[in-house]
Parts: structure tokens; C-alpha cells; sequence
């Protein structure tokens, strides 16, 4: 079966009559190779979900550490450990597996109480048809969704752990000298925690959640563990060997220059990225009390 010869181009209609930079604008233009460019929106998305809601694990993780409460401590505290000790392909191929049959077995609980087989039968998990996530007659879109909320929520829990971490120091980097005075005015501890000690802890925890932002940059191509068709999935599909026999526009062995544009890709990407982070920083160090903010007093001086 040959892919589709036409493109947004109307010279493209007979692939074999045209060469050069006219057969390479109709290679890039096919049906098949729109898949790499809404795959470079899908990673886009899952940072864009995923920062925050790894953030706000984190900062869930962090408070429940630092609590006085010694169970909600413990909780904070082996959440950080176990997660930031267990690799991250290996909590990827295990965390989603668990968590979607977790699902289904909630499901299957409500919506098949008459069933009488066992649900684990050997090395198989059999649920009943009504309880799978999602359904076999479901659209393809309910799937790739599921698969990408899937996604979202393993990346969020995994690098909340290393945020978590990243906050907690920040916590304790704030002086204690901030927190007394704050409790001699007769604050509350909890007001004295949001209005004291959470606005003074970012200026801490930029320069650690900014190196976990480019870490989080560089694990999206760990998508393809989750079965998310992201963009190093199509590199490698698109770039290589195709023939004549499968293919309108046959080529050789080009995953070198996929992979070589993916790495321009991340490059750029990263380098944007340093540069908001640059700004946030220096806009949360002003009046600070740390070296960064000491650095602009007296360059406002000079």
C-alpha cells in the first residue's frame, strides 16, 4: 500500500516526475508525516500539564514533610525516598501497568459484582468487558487520551518527588530568623507559613526546580514506555529505510538526520527556556536578602 502522493503543494501529484528541493517539500508534506509535527505539540502539552502538577506534588510532598503531624511526615518523607530511589524507566513500565489495572479492577468491582472467575489467572488480569479502560468499542481519540492522562499523571508523581525535595530545602533555607519575628507579631503558624515562608522559598528552590525543568525537557522522549506516539517514535518510524514497494517518496537509512533535527529541536527549546528561567530568577531576587539580590542592590547603586 503506497501513502497518499498528495500535499498542500499541486506539484506533488506524481512524486516520481519531480526531484530535488520540490520532492523533498512534497516528502515533508505528506499525511503521514503530519504525525511528527502534532507529536512535537504532544510534548508541548504533557510540559505544559505536567510542570504544574508535578509542582503542586511537590509542594504537597514538601509541607507534608516538614510537618509536625509524624505520620503525615512519614508519608511526605517515604513519598520523596521511594520515588527519587527507583529509576525512572523503571517506575514508567511498572507505575503505569499497576495504575491502569487499579483502575480497571475498581471498575470491575462496580460494574461486574456477579462475576465469578478470578481476576488474576496465571500472569494474565482478566476483567470483565464493561470494566476495560477504555472500552474496545471506544473511539481511537478516548484512547490516545487515556494513554496521555496516563502519561501526565506518571511524569507528574515522578518528578513531584524530586520537587518535593528540591521545596523541602528550600523551606529550611529560609532564615528562622523571618519565622520568629513573624510569631513574635503573633502570627499564626499557618499564616506565618504562606505569608512567610512560601513567598521567601522560591528564590531557594528556582535554581533546583530550574535544573528539574530541563531534566523533565529532556525524559519526553521516555513517552514512548507509555505507548504515546511522541516525536522520537516518528524520527525513528519516518527516518527509516523506506522503498519504493511501501512509499511514494522511497528513501535510505535517514534516522541520523531525524535524530539530528530532534536534537536542534531540544537545543533551542532548552536555550529559550533558560532564558525565561534567567528573568524569573532575577525578578524573585530583587530585595531578596541573598547574593543574587545583593548583586542587583549594588548594581542599582553603581
Amino acid at each position: 500500500m503506497s501513502e497518499p502522493g498528495a500535499t498542500i503543494f499541486s506539484f506533488c501529484a506524481d512524486p516520481s516526475s519531480i526531484d530535488g528541493f520540490e520532492w523533498l517539500a512534497c516528502y515533508l508534506t505528506t499525511a503521514k508525516h503530519l504525525s511528527i509535527y502534532w507529536s512535537v505539540g504532544t510534548v508541548l502539552l504533557l510540559l505544559a500539564i505536567t510542570a504544574p502538577v508535578a509542582l503542586l506534588f511537590g509542594f504537597g510532598g514538601a509541607s507534608a514533610a516538614r510537618s509536625r503531624v509524624w505520620p503525615v511526615s512519614i508519608i511526605g518523607r517515604s513519598y520523596i525516598a521511594v520515588v527519587r530511589g527507583v529509576p525512572d524507566i523503571a517506575f514508567f513500565l511498572f507505575f503505569v501497568i499497576a495504575l491502569d489495572q487499579f483502575f480497571e479492577y475498581l471498575r470491575h468491582q462496580v460494574k461486574c459484582p456477579d462475576w465469578d472467575m478470578p481476576i488474576r489467572q496465571g500472569n494474565d488480569f482478566v476483567v470483565c468487558a464493561a470494566a476495560k479502560l477504555p472500552l474496545g468499542n471506544a473511539p481511537q481519540w478516548m484512547h490516545e487520551v487515556y494513554g496521555f492522562s496516563l502519561a501526565v499523571l506518571t511524569f507528574s508523581i515522578v518528578f513531584g518527588a524530586f520537587a518535593a525535595n528540591v521545596l523541602y530545602g528550600a523551606m529550611r533555607a529560609v532564615p528562622r530568623g523571618q519565622i520568629e519575628t513573624a510569631e513574635a507579631y503573633g502570627m499564626t503558624q499557618r499564616q506565618t507559613f504562606w505569608r512567610i515562608l512560601v513567598p521567601q522559598m522560591w528564590v531557594y528552590a528556582l535554581p533546583g526546580l530550574s535544573n528539574l525543568w530541563m531534566v523533565l525537557i529532556k525524559a519526553t522522549p521516555l513517552l514512548f514506555l507509555l505507548g504515546v506516539e511522541d516525536i522520537v517514535y516518528w524520527a525513528k518510524e519516518l527516518g527509516s529505510t523506506k522503498t519504493s514497494k511501501f512509499t511514494d517518496y522511497p528513501h535510505g537509512d535517514w534516522r541520523m538526520w531525524y535524530f539530528a533535527g530532534l536534537l536542534v529541536f531540544y537545543l533551542c527549546f532548552t536555550k529559550v527556556s533558560e532564558a525565561v528561567l534567567g528573568r524569573i530568577s532575577r525578578r524573585l531576587s530583587r530585595g531578596q536578602a541573598t547574593a543574587a539580590g545583593e548583586a542587583q542592590r549594588k548594581a542599582a547603586l553603581s
